[in-house]
């Protein structure tokens, strides 16, 4: 079985750019590129992401939306990576039966949650 996340965007190239560097711990490369599609793959059984060019900007909260533990519990410092790398913050540190996350924005405004897991065994970098 396979899991592919197709994302809608107006500038796949500029994602693809974006979910690569925000991904890099994840070890994401460019995969399958023609028209109107660009996917990015990560190791087995890492889901590819699948970028989809359409004509309109996003409207709206997303219906499904990615969570990325990228292995640190320092959610502050992950989130001002991605968002050096063109990301927008969208909220402050939130936690609910034991998980913490901070909600953020691709630069096409797709909402995502940066998170760290309960009892997780991360540490701050």
């Amino acid at each position: 079985m396979q899991i592919v996340v197709t994302l809608d965007c107006v500038d796949t190239e500029a994602q693809a750019n974006f979910w690569l560097a925000a991904l890099a711990p994840l070890d994401y490369r460019r995969g399958f590129h023609g028209p109107p599609y660009l996917s990015l793959v990560g190791p087995d059984p890492a889901p590819t992401l699948l970028l989809q060019h359409v004509p309109e900007p996003k409207q709206g909260k997303n219906r499904m939306h990615l969570d990325l533990d990228l292995g640190t519990a320092d959610l502050v410092s992950e989130v001002s990576r991605l968002e050096r790398i063109g990301a927008a913050r969208l909220s402050e540190e939130l936690s609910e039966h034991g998980f913490r996350w901070i909600v953020v924005a691709d630069p096409e405004g797709n909402e995502f949650c940066v998170f760290n897991p309960p009892n997780s065994t991360n540490v701050a970098r």
